[in-house]
């Protein structure tokens, strides 16, 4: 039984950063001797083997957006990466256990681990909760399989490229799988006819065998940058204190006291120049 925690919405288990992949995380499809191919398979991403370089049934298979890497210097740092992939995958703790077979579980982000293998009939729904930087991943002690018609399901905004399959042994996906996600594969990995992966299947000491299947690397959803406010700085308005304009005086010069003050004394100077040329004339 899986515990409680991991199943629905329920309480999500620590959060995990996706697994580095190095340079392999172009590759669809790596091998560590050889990859086999019949019927029309469409690999859309890198197809290499190291440090083996036999690549057969190309065509009739296809490499679309990436290139065959046989034995060369690519090959073998995506190789060596892929070990690093695979160890880190395997140590990611804390893990709560599962069953065997995944069928019929929704799953919330988080690590999950079989003691023994891990296998899949039916649908396994992998939720991300509306995170789509949620991630998962299951580490299986040996086997992973999955039974014809078997699907692995996204919804809640999980992303292909943030499931990580890690397995001790051998991946076998049945005939017409419907699978995402990274297989990180000890040994060897093998796709029945039909069978699809959104995601890559990667064996790091054997080879890959295909059968008329589509393998296509994932690419993540590009999370939109957060909002950043610019604040402007602006100086305060300014303050016009209106100046108060006494009652007697309005803003006309004829309206206020001092004018009249003038025009009195005006008067009285005038008056009484008057009156001392009068007096001058009397006198003379």
């Amino acid at each position: 039984m899986i515990l409680g925690g991991a199943v629905g919405a329920g309480a999500a288990p620590e959060a995990q950063a996706p697994v580095g992949l190095g340079t392999a995380k172009s590759f669809a499809v790596l091998a560590g001797t050889t990859v086999t191919n019949t019927g029309p398979s469409i690999i859309s991403g890198d197809l290499g083997v190291s440090p083996g370089s036999a690549i057969t049934g190309f065509p009739p298979g296809e490499v679309i957006h990436g290139t065959k890497h046989a034995a060369d210097a690519v090959a073998s740092q995506a190789r060596a990466d892929l070990t690093t992939a695979y160890n880190d995958a395997a140590g990611r703790t804390p893990a709560t256990t599962v069953s065997k077979d995944l069928g019929g579980q929704t799953l919330a982000p988080g690590v999950y681990k079989s003691t023994s293998g891990l296998g899949l009939t039916g649908t396994v729904t992998l939720n991300g909760q509306d995170n789509p930087d949620a991630v998962f991943i299951f580490q299986a002690t040996s086997t992973l399989i999955t039974a014809s018609s078997s699907t692995v399901k996204l919804i809640g905004g999980a992303e292909a490229c943030n499931v990580f399959w890690q397995v001790g042994s051998s991946a076998t996906l049945g005939s017409r799988t419907t699978f995402v996600g990274s297989i990180l594969a000890l040994t060897r990995a093998s796709l029945k006819t039909g069978a699809t992966v959104d995601g890559r299947v990667l064996a790091r000491n054997a080879g890959v065998s295909l059968e008329t299947n589509t393998i296509t690397v994932p690419t993540c959803t590009t999370s939109p940058p957060p909002t950043t406010t610019t604040s402007t700085l602006t100086s305060p308005p300014t303050t016009v204190t209106p100046t108060t304009v006494p009652s007697s005086h309005t803003g006309e010069p004829w309206a206020g006291w001092p004018y009249w003050v003038l025009v009195g004394l005006a008067g009285f100077l005038a008056l009484a120049s008057v009156e001392r040329a009068v007096r001058i004339r009397r006198q003379g």
